[in-house]
C-alpha cells in the first residue's frame, strides 16, 4: 500500500484506532515542548498526576513568551519551570536562548519523529519532516507521562509546489497564498503535506515558515519531506546522525490536491484583521507605516535576518518608522554579531530585541494608537499587538525591510537586485543555555512564587445542565478574544483566579462578573469558535467561571479538545439556524446527557425563556465521553494511570 509522509509516521506510532479520516486514533509521542506562557500550568498538571519522571524520549521546557519582567511574576515562573525541569527530567532552555520553535528546529527536531507542543505553532518542525502537532498543555502533560495523544484522523491534502520562487518572493508569500485559497478554517481536520519539484528549492528555514503558518488555516499540522536539503541543514547543525530520508510513496493517495506554481507568485500581504485577507502588495502599496516588526517564530531565522541586514545595509530607516527586530534564537544572534550583520542592522536604526516572542503576543512594542504595524508574524487579530485600534499587516521580511526604508507599504521588487543570502555550511553551535536534567531529580526543591496558585479541577458531569446564556458571539472568535495575552495578562497564567477577571475582556468586559453572579452558564458562538492559539486557559478559565457548555456552529480543533479536557461540553447546532433563535440571557436546560454524548447522539436543549426545544450534538468518541463524565482529562488520567478517583 502506498503511503503519504504523514501516514508513514502515524502508522509507525499508532497505538490504537484505524487510519481512516474521521476515526479517533492514538499515537505515541516521541518529543514534547512547552513554553512559559502555557508550560507553568502544564507542569502543575503533570505534577498532579503523580508520575515521578517524564517518559518521552525528549521533553524541552522553553522560556520565550513571558520575557518582559515588569514585576516578580514572570521571573518566579521561570524559576519554577527550571526547578520543575530538573525535578522531572526535562531539558530547560533558559530565557534568552530563543523561541521554542526556532530552537527546536535547530537543536532537537528529528525527521520521522512525533512532537507534541503546548503551542499552536509546534508544526514549525514539520519543515524538518516531523509530525509536529500543537495541543493544550494538559494533553502535553499526559504525553510526558507516557500516555498517547488522541486525535481524529485527519484528511491529507497535498500542496503540490512547482517551479522556483521569483526574485523578492519569499516562503512567507507561499503560505499567504495557501491562506488566501484555504481561509482560516479551510485546513480544519486536515494535514497539509508539501511535495513537488518546488520543494527541492526551499531551504529548511523556508519550509519551517510555511509549516508554521499552516496553523492559521486550522490544519492539524503541516509536513515536508526529509531529503538532501534536510540533511544539509542537520549537518550544518552538527546533527546529521539523526537524519533519515522520508518521502511519500509513488502513487500515494491524497484526499485533495492544491497546486501552486511558485513561478507565478508575487509579494503578498495579509490585511487587518485576519491572516487570510490576502492581496498582492502592489494593490495595497502606499499605506503609511508607523512600525515594522521583524521576528517571531515564523520569520526570525538566520536566513531571514541576513536578508534584512543586506537590504538595510548602508541605509537608514524612514524617520516616521520604528523598526524592531527580534532574532529567533541565541544561535542566530551570535552569528549576526560575529559576521557584522548585527552592526548593519543597528546602524540602519533598527531596535534589537532579545531572542523571544515579544511583540507577536503583545509582550512589548505595541504600536501607537491608530497606528499601522507591518509584521512578519503569523497572526494579526485585532488587539493582539497590544493596541486595540492599531492595524497589523502580515508580510515577508523582504516587504517589511523595504517598507521600513520607504515609510509606506512597499513592493520589495522596487529595490532592484535582491540580496544574495545562502545557508551556512556550519552554524554557531553553543548549547550552554540549554540545561540538561540532572539524574537525582527527587532531590530538587521546586521553587514556587506567590503568583502560582493551586490548579482548579472540574467536577464530574451532572445529569442535568441549567443556566443562562452568559454570552453570544459571532464567527471566528479567537482564543485571544476568550483569554487575551499581552504584558498585563500573561504574567497571570499560573494564577487562574486573577486571570479569570480578563475572560472575554475584548468582547465583553463584564463577562467575568456576570458569570460569577450567575453561578456559571453557557456560551453561544458561530463558526470556527476558538481559532488561533493553543492556550488551554481559554477553556480552563471559563470552566473556573462555571461555563458548562459552549454551543457553536463549529469549533477549531485544538480549542474543542481543550474544552473536553476541562470538562466543558462542545455542542454543535444540528440546525445552524437555531443559533439565530438564541439571545444572551436566555435560560437553557439540558437533561439526559450521559447517553447522548457519542457520535450519533442528539441532545435536546430546552430554551426555558422562549419555550422551544432545539437539538445539538456533542459528537464525542467513547473515550472523550468518559473524559467529560469524569470532569476532564486530569481526573480521567488519574483514574487510568494512577488509579485515583475523584
Amino acid at each position: 500500500m502506498s503511503l503519504t509522509i504523514a501516514e508513514k509516521i502515524i502508522s509507525n506510532h499508532l497505538v490504537s484506532g484505524k487510519m481512516a479520516p474521521g476515526e479517533e486514533i492514538a499515537i505515541k509521542i516521541d518529543q514534547t515542548l512547552t513554553q512559559d506562557a502555557t508550560g507553568t500550568l502544564s507542569y502543575l498538571q503533570f505534577e498532579a498526576m503523580g508520575i515521578p519522571r517524564v517518559k518521552t524520549g525528549l521533553s524541552v521546557s522553553y522560556v520565550d513568551h513571558n520575557m518582559l519582567q515588569t514585576g516578580f511574576e514572570n521571573a518566579d515562573d521561570h524559576r519554577f519551570l527550571q526547578t520543575m525541569a530538573a525535578r522531572y527530567g526535562v531539558y530547560f532552555s533558559r530565557p534568552g536562548n530563543g523561541i521554542c520553535h526556532q530552537v527546536h528546529l535547530e537543536r532537537f527536531g528529528v525527521p520521522g519523529k512525533t512532537l507534541l507542543g503546548s503551542d499552536s505553532h509546534t508544526p514549525t518542525a514539520g519543515g524538518l519532516g516531523m509530525l509536529a502537532i500543537g495541543a493544550g498543555g494538559l494533553d502535553v502533560a499526559v504525553a510526558m507521562g507516557g500516555g498517547p495523544f488522541y486525535l481524529t484522523m485527519p484528511r491529507i491534502v497535498k500542496i503540490q509546489l512547482s517551479g522556483h520562487l521569483p526574485p523578492w518572493v519569499a516562503a512567507k508569500d507561499v503560505i499567504l497564498e495557501v491562506l488566501r485559497r484555504l481561509t482560516v478554517k479551510g485546513g480544519v481536520g486536515k494535514i497539509l503535506e508539501y511535495g513537488g519539484s518546488g520543494v527541492l528549492h526551499l531551504t529548511v528555514p523556508e519550509r519551517a515558515t510555511i509549516a508554521n503558518m499552516g496553523a492559521e488555516t486550522g490544519a492539524t499540522t503541516s509536513i515536508f519531506p526529509s531529503d538532501e536539503v534536510t540533511l544539509a541543514f542537520l549537518k550544518a547543525q552538527g546533527r546529521e546522525d539523526c537524519w533519515i530520508p522520508l518521502a511519500a510513496d509513488e502513487g500515494a493517495a491524497y484526499d485533495e490536491v492544491v497546486e501552486i506554481d511558485l513561478d507565478g507568485l508575487e509579494p503578498l500581504v495579509a490585511l487587518p484583521y485576519s491572516p487570510d485577507r490576502v492581496v498582492p502588495v502592489r494593490e495595497a502599496a502606499g499605506v503609511r507605516v508607523d512600525q515594522v516588526i521583524i521576528g517571531s517564530c515564523t520569520n526570525s531565522s538566520y536566513l531571514d535576518l541576513m536578508k534584512t541586514a543586506q537590504i538595510l545595509k548602508g541605509k537608514t530607516v524612514h524617520p516616521d518608522v520604528s523598526l524592531a527586530i527580534a532574532p529567533g534564537s541565541r544561535q542566530v544572534l551570535l552569528m549576526l554579531a560575529k559576521n557584522g550583520a548585527l552592526a548593519d542592522l543597528v546602524a540602519a536604526g533598527a531596535r534589537i530585541l532579545e531572542a523571544g516572542c515579544g511583540p507577536c503576543i503583545g509582550m512589548g512594542q505595541a504600536p501607537p494608537s491608530g497606528g499601522v504595524s507591518l509584521r512578519t508574524i503569523n497572526r494579526n487579530f485585532q488587539g493582539r499587538c497590544g493596541t486595540q485600534d492599531a492595524e497589523v499587516y502580515l508580510v515577508s521580511v523582504e516587504t517589511a525591510a523595504a517598507s521600513a526604508l520607504a515609510g509606506v507599504l512597499t513592493d520589495p521588487r522596487r529595490l532592484g537586485e535582491p540580496p544574495a543570502v545562502t545557508m551556512p555550511e556550519r552554524f554557531e553551535l553553543d548549547d550552554r543555555m540549554v540545561l540538561p536534567p540532572g539524574k537525582n531529580g527527587e532531590k530538587v526543591t521546586i521553587l514556587r512564587g506567590p503568583n502560582i496558585k493551586p490548579l482548579p479541577v472540574a467536577e464530574p458531569l451532572p445529569p442535568r445542565l441549567e443556566g443562562k446564556i452568559l454570552l453570544k458571539v459571532g464567527d471566528n472568535i479567537t482564543t485571544d478574544h476568550i483569554m487575551p495575552a499581552g504584558s498585563k495578562i500573561l504574567p497571570l497564567r499560573s494564577n487562574i483566579p486573577a486571570l479569570a477577571r480578563f475572560a472575554f475582556a475584548q468582547v465583553d468586559p463584564a463577562f467575568a462578573e456576570r458569570a460569577k453572579a450567575a453561578g456559571g452558564g453557557f456560551v453561544v458562538a458561530g463558526e470556527n469558535y476558538g481559532q488561533g492559539s493553543s492556550r488551554e486557559h481559554a477553556a480552563l478559565v471559563p470552566m473556573y467561571l462555571g461555563v458548562k457548555a459552549v454551543l457553536a456552529r463549529s469549533f477549531a480543533r485544538i480549542h474543542r479538545a481543550n474544552l473536553i479536557n476541562f470538562g466543558i461540553l462542545p455542542l454543535v447546532f444540528c440546525s445552524p439556524e437555531d443559533y439565530d433563535r438564541l439571545d444572551q440571557e436566555d435560560e437553557l436546560s439540558i437533561e439526559a446527557l450521559a447517553d447522548c454524548l457519542v457520535k450519533d447522539g442528539v441532545i435536546d436543549v430546552l430554551n426555558k425563556t422562549k419555550q422551544f426545544t432545539f437539538q445539538v450534538a456533542a459528537g464525542l468518541t467513547p473515550r472523550q465521553a468518559q473524559v467529560i463524565k469524569c470532569g476532564g482529562l486530569l481526573n480521567y488520567t488519574r483514574q487510568q494511570y494512577i488509579g485515583e478517583t475523584k
